[in-house]
Formats: structure tokens, sequence, C-alpha cells
């Protein structure tokens, strides 16, 4: 199936090909037709599974464009309703219809005027109550939906949504989504829809089909080296690390930056303005690796992240399912990469069962195939390469000295050695040793038992020193002209 078999409206579905999307996922291919055809909805879907395209493009199909608020999309957080509106946006944009994202920590007045000229508003349940109770704003949308309405329970804004909804119209359209579906959340739905229908993703769902998931074991001394050697080896465009604590955040953004990477952080400590750039520079291609806590990347929407890295492995298996749906978004396939110490197998494995899925073991790859796989990339780069008038300049001057053939090999070697990553080899197990890791850990509790093996080949690894020289220069490299096209892309919401 294909999102053109929605029959959306002209403008909707050329946003949808300019956007890159191809097959709908799951719940959009369940929810869409229901939307279209007029029904109050309680769809069951994780984060990271398509919602806001499910809820948002039908919608955007039938509104008129007015210049009336048609739609308010209800959200936990101001990160999500970020997310929810630039995506929004995106898809309506060339159909005239503007959002307006409202929350709380910033000035009413802005907020306030960008609600006079929107279609669509998204809003966090504090702000926009504020907003209703005062009669600063009064809306009459005929579209109502609900994002994450468990998560917004869990939060403690029940009281806040119900209110909220005594000043909506009660002829409406009405959606729910959540992850899970509680006793609250039901009894909730009663209450605001009338005669639902219901989508749930099953089990087997939970996660995108077109997400590679792989992990790899290592000692806890270890991650550092081994974050460093997976990324210069995968070579991602854009990608996400997630760590559980803040602190963790900020040490790694400090350690990711040391060894010349565009990274950034974001954490619950930063303030709103710090966090809202941060975002939008890494939507624009100003920083590759963004680092963040579960917490503050909720909601966190950006197309073209081609890997996730947990950092560490999450508690539980709804973060997990969280986390990977970063990547694989919009019909494209991602990679999550996960890394973990010997005696946290049993919760890969007690993951994998949670949510149907399987995760395949990897060895940490050594300095020599990074170097060889970049060649391999710094020669198919070069094939398709065109050659620059600067360039012929270049090879003219240096003909005056040395034959072609030199000039060849001089620059081929400057280019290889900015791209030559230098480093500990022997990072992480084997998978022999995985294995009968794995098999120990399926039988006993805890993994004291393979201590004294492990601080065994741990003690030959503290030689060789990383050149940084190589990295800064392919960081160098990375921040000129092919990112430039980026900067500047995100078009204004009202």
């Amino acid at each position: 199936m294909k999102f053109s078999d929605f029959n959306l409206k002209d403008t909707i579905q050329a946003a949808v090909t300019e956007a890159g999307f191809t097959e709908p996922s799951p719940v959009q291919k369940d929810a869409i037709p229901l939307i279209l055809e007029g029904h109050d909805m309680i769809a069951q879907a994780q984060t990271g599974t398509g919602k806001t395209a499910a809820f948002g493009l039908p919608i955007m199909s039938m509104m008129k464009a007015d210049g009336s608020v048609e739609g308010l999309v209800i959200v936990p957080t101001r990160e999500l309703a970020m997310q929810v509106s630039d995506e929004l946006f995106r898809f309506g944009k060339l159909s005239g219809l503007k959002t307006a994202t409202v929350y709380g920590g910033t000035p009413y007045g802005k907020q306030i005027e960008r609600i006079k000229q929107a279609s669509i508003v998204v809003a966090t349940p504090g702000r926009l109550q504020d907003l209703l109770k005062s009669g600063k704003i009064k809306i009459k949308p005929h579209f109502v939906i609900l994002d994450e309405a468990d998560e917004m329970l869990d939060m403690g804004f029940l009281d806040e949504i119900k209110n909220i909804f005594t000043f909506l119209p009660k002829e409406r359209q009405t959606l729910m989504f959540s992850a899970t579906m509680p006793n609250a959340i039901r009894k909730l739905a009663e209450q605001i829809l009338k005669n639902p229908k219901t989508v749930s993703i099953t089990k087997s769902e939970k996660t995108n089909t077109k997400i590679t998931q792989l992990y790899y074991v290592v000692q806890e001394r270890e991650r550092d080296d081994a974050l460093v050697r997976l990324i210069d080896y995968k070579n991602p465009e854009k990608c996400i690390i997630f760590c559980r604590m803040k602190k963790e955040v900020d040490r790694l953004v400090a350690h990711m930056t040391a060894q010349g990477f565009k990274a950034s952080g974001l954490h619950g400590d930063m303030e709103q303005k710090q966090r809202e750039v941060t975002i939008r520079a890494f939507k624009q291609g100003g920083i590759d690796i963004f680092i963040a806590t579960d917490v503050a990347a909720r909601g966190l929407d950006v197309n073209d992240v081609t890997h996730v890295f947990n950092y560490h492995i999450p508690f539980d298996s709804e973060s997990y399912v969280h986390r990977i749906g970063r990547t694989g978004r919009g019909g494209k396939s991602g990679e999550a990469i996960t890394l973990v110490s010997p005696n946290e197998l049993r919760t890969i494995k007690r993951i994998e069962k949670d949510v149907g899925t399987k995760m395949t073991t990897q060895v940490i790859p050594t300095r020599i195939e990074v170097q060889n796989n970049r060649s391999n990339a710094l020669i198919a780069k070069i094939a398709d390469t065109k050659v620059t008038d600067k360039a012929i300049e270049l090879v003219k001057t240096l003909q005056h000295d040395l034959d072609i053939v030199t000039i060849a090999h001089l620059l081929a070697s400057v280019v290889q050695e900015e791209n030559f990553v230098k480093g500990k080899d022997n990072i992480g197990l084997g998978l022999e040793e995985i294995e009968l890791l794995i098999e120990r850990a399926m039988q006993h509790r805890g993994g004291n038992r393979n201590g004294g093996r492990n601080r065994g080949r741990g003690g030959n690894r503290n030689g060789g020193g990383r050149n940084r020289h190589g990295r800064n220069g392919r960081s160098g490299g990375r921040s000129g002209g092919n990112r430039g096209s980026r900067n500047g892309g995100q078009g204004s919401r009202s």
C-alpha cells in the first residue's frame, strides 16, 4: 500500500512525496481511512510508529484553511509540542495551513498572536488551560487530538484535560493516541469520544521492521572507546546517542567534542531557549551527533536520523522502543546500536522477549577495518565527485614540479591521513565469548562468575592513543559545503 491510495488532498499528497514518505506504517494504514470517514478513534501505538502523520495527514486533508483554528493537538511536553508542530507545518505548508505551538515558560503575547494566524494549535495541557480559562483565546476546533494520552495521565494532567474539553465544541471529531490503555485512559475515552473506532498495533509491530537492531558487548571502561570506534566505522549522516543521566550527557558531549565531532546535548536542566536552539541546529545539520536523556528527547522527530546509539541499555522495554523509534522514520531504513556489559545480557534477552524483536550480536570493528571502510567510502565519493575549477588550478600548479601520478598519490595520501583513525584494538568481546556469556546469563543470575576471564582480557587493552588530528580534519570537511545547504532550511510557522 502507498500513501497515494488514501486519496489525500493534492497539496497534502505533494508534501508527503516531498518528505520522502512512501509506504504507510501499520498505524497510518489502519488509522487514516477511519479518520477520513469522520470517525472518532482511539489508537494504541508506540512512540516512533508514525502517529503524527497518522492523524495529521487526514485532518489536514479535510481542513478548509479558512483562517480559523480547525485543529487542536494536546501533547504532554514542550519538546513533543515543538516536534509535532514542525511536522504538521511541513505537511500543511503547501495547503496554506499554519501551526502555532503553545507551552509554558514563554511569553503569552507571542503565542496568542500566532494562534490568531494558525489553522492548527499544538499545546501542552497546563498553558492551554490557562489561555482558555482566562479568556485570552477562544477556539472552536473541529478536530481534537490527544497524543501520548497515557504519558499525560502519568504526569498528572487528567484534571487539566477534562477542564480543557469543557471549552471545546461538542460537535467535533476526537482522536486519542496512547501507548498503553490503563483504566483511566478508557474512562477518559468514554467521556470525550463518541462511538470510537479502535486501532491497535500488535506487539510484533511495536518496533519498525526497517530498523536493524545490533548490540555490542564491552567492558564498562570501554564504552567511550567503543562508541567512538563505532561512529567512525558506521559514519552516520546524523545520529542520536541516548544516556540515562544528565551528568552522563554533559560528560559525553565534552568527550565527543574533544574527538572532533560536532556534538551537542539535551537534558532537563537546560533553559528552554537553549533547548530550542539545540534541536533546530540538529534538524538543520549544524550538529551531527545529538546526545540526550530519554525524558528530554521524548517526541524528538527528525526524519534523517540514520543511527541511534544506546550508550547504556535502557531500564525498560518501552524506553527501548521509544529510543530506537527515532530512526527508520518516513519509510527509510535505520540502525539501532546498543552497548552492553557482560552482566547486562539478561536485560537484552528480556527486552527481545517483551518487544517481540531480535537484536544481532556484533563485534567492535578493529581500527584496520575502520580504515578500510573509510577508504571504500572515499573511493565511492571520488567516483561521484565533479571536478571543480579550483581543483584544476591546483593540479596545474603542482605540475610545475611533479608528474601527474605523484600528484595523485600525494593528494590521496593527504585525504586518507585525514580519515585515518587510530585507537585501541581489541575493544569488546569476541563472538565466541559473547555466546558463552549469553548461555551463562540465561542459566544463572548475576555476572560475577565471568569476572576473572573478562578482567584478564582487559589488561592488554590500554595501549595506543587516538589520533585526534584525523578526526578534526574530517570534522572540518563535514562542516563545509555539504552541510551548508541545510542551514536556514526551517520555515517560519507564523
